[in-house]
């Protein structure tokens, strides 16, 4: 949110300031809100990843409800058993049964009534503890929902706000550019380095991409749009891997290298994990920008402050 608060500045203060900005002053203004763009962006896979997990976790509780519900109807069965058998013999049973006959086997008779409490008692805590667990559970799945549904409509709002600024943004590439997207030179990475094993297999995949001159879209995760961690993810994906939507995410998850041990597939990350994009070796780096630029190969120190380095294992 405070990134978003921080591109409306940009986009509106920066042209209160200045009614005619020149292009150069017009590109850092657009530099700069990308940059805040993308980490809405980022901010935006993260809340999905944490909804994922939720209804993930909803569903689970769902289906201990059906368990619990079988033990619930078992051992209620046996209370309402337990209870009928008090009702037919009374309270007075026990006693009766100990005075009955003679008094040789009393000893045998007090140890088969205790062993009939304590097998009543048994069910009935039973019946106790699974009814406790199932309000426990369902308190849970309650509490869940309602998490959920407000995860939903932070998101809702947040996409809202970040098609504004897209809106905006483009606005802005019109003016400096007389289009809102630099569409990018199909072909013009060139052919991929010959990498082995699952390396190459993702570095193959980000060549593609920017063969493609493949645009960028918030959340998109190709063929034809991606955000920075969406070809990262996918260029994984296609060596077998899997990686979540999301640079912070995909940096937890990673082993961290030095730059001396940086090798083509490894990740880059940028801007305080802001940003990502795959070494593909001679210090460049394959990445999805942000708006209005394609995919395509850049150098490794491409104007981000560099956050770290991690590989994928």
């Amino acid at each position: 949110m405070v990134a978003a608060a921080a591109l409306a500045v940009t986009l509106t203060g920066a042209h209160a300031a200045n009614a005619n900005p020149s292009t150069s002053d017009l590109t850092k203004q657009i530099d700069t809100a990308s940059r805040q763009l993308e980490k809405i962006g980022e901010t935006y896979n993260a809340a999905n990843i944490n909804l994922q997990k939720t209804q993930a976790d909803l569903k689970t509780l769902q289906a201990s409800i059906g368990p619990a519900k079988a033990a619930l109807a078992q051992a209620s069965s046996k209370v309402d058993s337990i209870a009928s058998t008090a009702y037919q013999e009374g309270r007075i049973a026990p006693m009766t049964a100990l005075i009955d006959g003679d008094s040789s086997d009393l000893m045998a008779k007090i140890g088969y009534l205790d062993q009939i409490q304590t097998s009543n008692q048994r069910d009935i805590d039973t019946y106790t503890q699974t009814t406790q667990t199932f309000t426990q559970r369902q308190a849970q799945l309650q509490t869940l929902q309602a998490k959920q549904a407000s995860q939903v409509h932070e998101i809702a709002a947040q996409k809202k706000t970040i098609q504004a600024k897209i809106t905006k943004l483009k606005q802005m590439r019109t003016t400096a550019y007389g289009s809102a997207v630099d569409p990018g030179v199909k072909g013009a990475a060139g052919p991929a380095p010959q990498i082995s094993g699952a390396a190459g297999k993702a570095v193959d995949y980000a060549y593609a991409a920017a063969n493609r001159a493949a645009g960028y879209d918030i959340g998109a995760s190709g063929p034809g749009k991606y955000d920075c961690s969406g070809l990262t993810m996918m260029a994984w994906k296609a060596a077998g891997y899997s990686l979540p939507h999301n640079a912070a995410a995909q940096w937890g998850v990673v082993a961290h290298i030095s730059r001396s041990a940086l090798k083509p597939g490894d990740l880059v990350f940028y801007d305080n994990l802001g940003h990502v994009g795959i070494y593909v070796g001679n210090n460049q780096i394959i990445d999805a920008p942000t708006y209005g630029k394609p995919v395509a190969v850049r150098s490794i120190n491409r104007g981000m402050p560099i956050y770290g380095y991690g590989r994928v294992t």
